[in-house]
């Protein structure tokens, strides 16, 4: 054996838990800090609920958790603003035929548009320079975007 190329052996190292408990065995190092031992680990004492949350796992899966329910409360947030009735016309994206009748006819929010043409397809045809194509286009812009469009008859 080659000399001076091993570790200094203590056979009276001191190991030292979080719990207070301390022991004394043989080890390269003088003294050892552990957290968890037999004496407090959920499985030797019986408490299985209890979570034992090295270097802070528990609390970053918490943190990953809680940045999940905030993204899908602000999707549903997005998503419910996107079908509000208030929406101006403009956001459609409609044609600017399309959307300059609407707006002289005073229908500047989808609310308006969709309680006129709940009273069928000659009130929204009325409005000036708006025909079947431009009805047509809007239908399916509506429905597009997430909103219930009435069926005339």
């Amino acid at each position: 054996m080659k000399k001076d190329i091993h570790p200094k052996f203590y056979p009276d190292a001191v190991v030292t838990c979080a719990c207070g408990n301390t022991w004394i065995t043989g080890s390269t190092r003088k003294e050892i800090k552990t957290e968890v031992c037999s004496s407090c680990h959920p499985f030797f004492t019986g408490q299985q609920q209890r979570i034992i949350d090295i270097e802070g796992q528990v609390d970053r899966f918490y943190k990953r958790l809680q940045a999940r329910q905030d993204y899908v409360e602000n999707v549903k947030v997005r998503e419910e603003s996107k079908t509000s009735l208030d929406r101006p016309i403009t956001e459609l994206e409609l044609s600017s035929r399309i959307t300059d009748s609407l707006l002289k006819a005073d229908l500047d929010n989808v609310g308006k548009v969709i309680a006129l043409m709940e009273k069928g397809e000659a009130a929204i045809l009325g409005v000036e320079g708006f025909g079947r194509k431009s009805l047509i286009d809007l239908k399916k812009r509506l429905r597009a975007l997430g909103y219930e469009v009435p069926e005339t008859f």
